[in-house]
C-alpha cells in the first residue's frame, strides 16, 4: 500500500507542474494530451512486443464498462489543461483539493462505505474553508468573479466522478494486469482529445503556431517537458490504477491532493507564475484538511 502511494504523489505531483510548462510554451491541451496518450500506447505495446510486459487482450465486455470511465478521464484531463492554460498551477490544486468533498458523498452513497465520522467532516470543512480564503487572495476572482473558475470548478466535478467509477471498476472488471486499465483508459480516451482538439479549434491554432517562428517550429525547450510528460503520465497510469485498487475512493482522492505539496514547492522555486503568500497559506490549509480526514469503513 505504502509503495503504491509513494509512487502515485510522486508521478501526480510532478505531472500537473509539467503539464503547466509544456502549455506555456504549446499553448494546445487537447493535443498535448493527446500526444502523451500515444505516448503511453507506444511504451507499453512496445514493451509488450519485446517480452517485458503482459498486456490484457482487448474485449468488448471490458471496453463497455470503461466508455463511461473514458468519458470521465478525457473531459477530467480536458478540463485540467485548460485550467492550467488560465490559471496558476495553485488554482488547480485548490480546486483538486475540494474534490474529496463530493467523493465522500458517492463513496457512502454508492460504494458501500459509511458517512464520514466527526474528524473526517472537520477536515472536509477545513478544506472547503481553505478553498474560500484561497479565492479571496486570487487576483483572477477578484477582477473576473466566478467566471475565472468556471474550467476548475468544472473539472472539480468531473474527477470526482471520475474518482468513484474508477474505484468501481477496479471491483467489477477482472482485468488480470496492471497495464489493462492504462491501455483502456489510453487507447479510449485517445480519439476523444482529437475530437475536442477540434472543437477548441487547436489544428488551427498549431497551423499558425508551426509557420510564426522562422528559426523552429515547435520551442525547442518544450520537447523535454512533452517527452517528461509521455514518461510521467504513464507512470500515473500505472500508479494510479494501483493505488486506486488497495484504497477506498476518497482516500485516493485525498492523496491525490495531499501529493501537491511538492508541486506547490517547485512551481515557487523555478518561477514567478504562481499564487500570492496568502494564497499558497490558504492552500496549506486546505492540505491540512486532507491530513485531518481519515478513510470510513466499509
Amino acid at each position: 500500500v505504502i509503495l503504491s502511494i509513494l509512487s502515485y504523489s510522486l508521478c501526480s505531483g510532478t505531472l500537473v507542474l509539467l503539464n503547466k510548462l509544456t502549455l506555456y510554451y504549446l499553448p494546445f491541451p487537447s493535443l498535448v494530451v493527446a500526444v502523451q496518450l500515444l505516448g503511453c500506447i507506444a511504451m507499453i505495446y512496445g514493451a509488450n512486443y519485446a517480452g517485458y510486459l503482459v498486456v490484457d487482450p482487448l474485449k468488448w465486455e471490458y471496453v463497455k464498462p470503461y466508455l463511461l470511465y473514458t468519458f470521465f478521464f478525457s473531459t477530467g484531463v480536458y478540463c485540467n489543461m485548460r485550467s492550467l492554460n488560465i490559471a496558476n498551477v495553485e488554482t488547480v490544486i485548490v480546486f483538486r483539493a475540494l474534490t474529496p468533498v463530493i467523493v465522500a458523498f458517492l463513496d457512502a452513497l454508492f460504494l458501500g462505505r459509511e458517512w464520514p465520522s466527526t474528524r473526517s467532516w472537520i477536515g472536509l470543512v477545513t478544506l472547503v474553508v481553505g478553498a474560500y480564503g484561497y479565492a479571496s487572495y486570487d487576483e483572477k476572482f477578484q477582477t473576473q468573479g466566478y467566471s475565472a473558475y468556471f474550467w476548475p470548478s468544472l473539472y472539480t466535478i468531473v474527477i470526482a466522478l471520475e474518482m468513484a467509477y474508477g474505484k468501481q471498476i477496479v471491483k467489477s472488471v477482472p482485468l488480470k494486469t496492471n497495464s489493462g486499465p492504462v491501455i483502456y483508459t489510453n487507447l479510449l480516451g485517445f480519439i476523444p482529445m482529437l475530437m475536442l482538439a477540434s472543437v477548441g479549434k487547436e489544428y488551427h491554432k498549431l497551423w499558425e503556431f508551426w509557420w510564426a517562428h522562422d528559426d523552429y517550429h515547435i520551442p525547442p525547450v518544450s520537447i523535454p517537458y512533452l517527452i517528461m510528460g509521455c514518461l510521467v503520465g504513464t507512470g500515473i497510469g500505472y500508479s494510479g490504477w494501483w493505488c486506486r485498487s488497495v484504497v477506498s475512493a476518497t482516500s485516493f482522492t485525498l492523496i491525490g491532493v495531499m501529493n501537491k505539496c511538492l508541486t506547490i514547492l517547485l512551481n515557487v522555486l523555478i518561477w514567478d507564475q504562481h499564487a500570492t503568500p496568502g494564497g499558497i497559506f490558504s492552500l496549506f490549509i486546505c492540505i491540512a484538511g486532507g491530513m485531518i480526514y481519515q478513510q470510513s469503513p466499509m
